[in-house]
């Protein structure tokens, strides 16, 4: 091949929040695929907080990123060449590529998108595995019933957003937990959840008095911290927690002390974690559900999309301290 892929591996292993210097550039030349590989020019970089994780030596549900190696994420890219007949150039596909433009993958790790369905960003957000996330977790774990409260942290993220209108299709009163006025107003005025609660300028527990006055049947957890504290005294006898994400506590050295867990057995609560990697093979249940809701307006959502490689390390950053809007996706130049 004579295409350059231009990368960004993991220099050091970040110590609290990701620096810029934890990352390096490189630039190597794309090598010629074997057989049952494909080519590809990345289009979309989907950056995500569980990526976090995998920056750290620490035991975890996937392996770390090795120092110098790529960093981990999804992408929707485009067929350059191919020896596997199942794709041919110019094909977009969503897999599992890293931080960089070029990628030469195993053609049976790939799924095919069509354009015509919808935009392929979505394959990366709400089509992708944010939605599927929300699907599995809500479906399996918070079963949202008809008439119920159900709350969900960080409600304006790319999780957060299907997670909760997937809750109001169910009947659910929804309550979002989001920072920022710009952010609450998406929250109720676009996605349609009942009510929303800035974080960052209200008192967290009488604002949540307020919006729910019934308690809570259904917490969504993707943040932890001082939201999962005012929300945890708040559950209803048999609530349910869908513990998606922590992302408060990404960066602590240390874990803060936990909520008082006597409670669960006297309110006989469900309290459950999932990896939605565990359920990858739901993701084609989740399209041709989740496909249609998109097309009629029934489910709805918004893209946070940044220029080229050179500002992922920065937006990455932003994600953590919570400066994106919607999901969060770098854009290549084809």
């Amino acid at each position: 091949m004579t295409e350059t892929n231009r990368r960004i591996v993991l220099r050091r292993r970040p110590v609290g929040m990701p620096a810029p210097d934890d990352f390096a550039f490189e630039e190597v030349p794309v090598p010629e695929p074997a057989e049952g590989e494909v080519v590809l020019k990345h289009l979309y970089l989907s950056l995500d907080p569980y990526q976090r994780g995998r920056l750290s030596a620490a035991k975890s549900y996937a392996a770390p990123v090795p120092l110098g190696g790529v960093v981990e994420c999804r992408a929707v890219g485009r067929v350059l060449a191919s020896r596997d007949g199942r794709f041919a150039p110019g094909d977009v596909v969503l897999g599992g590529f890293g931080w960089q433009t070029h990628s030469v993958i195993p053609g049976r790790q790939l799924l095919k998108l069509d354009p015509a369905e919808a935009p392929v960003s979505t394959a990366l957000g709400v089509l992708g595995m944010p939605g599927l996330t929300a699907h599995v977790g809500m479906s399996d774990i918070g079963q949202p019933k008809a008439g119920e409260t159900v709350v969900v942290s960080a409600a304006s993220g790319a999780v957060g957003a299907v997670a909760g209108q997937l809750a109001r299709l169910a009947g659910c009163r929804v309550v979002g937990i989001a920072g920022g006025a710009e952010k609450c107003r998406f929250v109720t005025e676009t996605l349609g959840f009942d009510a929303a609660i800035d974080h960052r300028a209200e008192d967290l527990a009488a604002a949540l008095d307020r919006a729910c006055p019934d308690g809570i049947d259904v917490y969504w957890e993707n943040v932890g911290g001082a939201v999962q504290a005012a929300v945890f005294p708040r559950l209803n006898d048999f609530a349910r927690m869908v513990m998606c994400g922590m992302i408060a506590q990404y960066n602590d050295a240390d874990p803060p002390p936990g909520p008082n867990l006597g409670p669960v057995v006297r309110k006989r609560l469900r309290i459950q974690g999932f990896i939605v990697s565990d359920q990858w093979h739901r993701l084609a249940e989740w399209r041709a559900l989740a496909a249609p809701m998109l097309r009629d307006g029934r489910l709805r959502y918004r893209e946070d999309v940044v220029e080229g490689l050179e500002a992922t390390p920065a937006a990455f950053i932003g994600l953590l301290q919570g400066r994106n809007f919607g999901k969060l996706l770098v854009r290549l130049p084809e």
